[in-house]
């Protein structure tokens, strides 16, 4: 049986998310988000590459700056680790629910993402890795999940991809660059060719974050 979500009034969750991003900013040196189109009427699949304890923290602000104040979001989720709700009882509150990968309640947790995303204005965040990888691995594997649950969309829902990079360059502090990529919708969708632009996009994301450097067969 999964967790399902039981998230806080939105507009306790908004300001919770200012406050926390406030603070958080202070860690960082610069926060820089290259936008995508944000389509309207739309649900959102925000899909991030996985590399830190930070990556939930890294979303919201990139919910809260790059979407949000573009198309007001009505609801925000997170698909977890069950383990990792289990851990830490409050995730549920935030717009967290479990997944057990290979378990028999993983295809009811694949469902509920659907259901979710067939209501216009809510926002998913799911990692397709579905593990801790290098931020600067340079293929990004996906899992099976997406098969799963963006065919069961009703209405129209808009995938979004974003290689979260991190560098200090000059400070001591390190910079986060948000590279957005409009995927296209839950109309149009086909695996190979979302995982294709995908992974075109992340090593072009990697490429221009690089400074003064060429490497070896570019």
């Amino acid at each position: 049986m999964i967790i399902k979500a039981k998230p806080l009034p939105s507009t306790i969750l908004e300001w919770a998310a200012i406050i926390a991003t406030r603070l958080f900013r202070r860690r960082f040196n610069k926060m820089i988000i290259k936008e995508a189109e944000i389509k309207p009427g739309h649900s959102y699949l925000l899909m991030c590459n996985h590399f830190s304890f930070l990556d939930g923290f890294l979303a919201i602000y990139l919910c809260l700056h790059g979407i949000h104040k573009r198309q007001p979001l009505k609801g925000f989720y997170i698909m977890s680790l069950k383990k990792q709700m289990e851990k830490n009882w409050w995730l549920k509150y935030i717009g967290a629910f479990s997944i057990v990968p290979g378990s028999k309640s993983m295809e009811e947790s694949l469902n509920y993402a659907a259901e979710i995303l067939s209501t216009p204005g809510n926002l998913l965040l799911y990692y397709p890795q579905g593990n801790l990888e290098s931020a600067h691995v340079r293929h990004i594997e996906f899992k099976s999940g997406l098969s799963a649950i963006i065919p069961k969309i009703e209405g129209n829902c808009q995938l979004i991809w974003c290689s979260i990079l991190t560098e200090y360059f000059e400070s001591i502090k390190p910079s986060v660059y948000f590279n957005m990529l409009d995927c296209g919708t839950n109309q149009e969708f086909n695996f190979e060719s979302l995982k294709e632009k995908v992974n075109k996009h992340h090593l072009q994301a990697i490429k221009n974050n690089i400074r003064f450097t060429e490497e070896p067969g570019e």
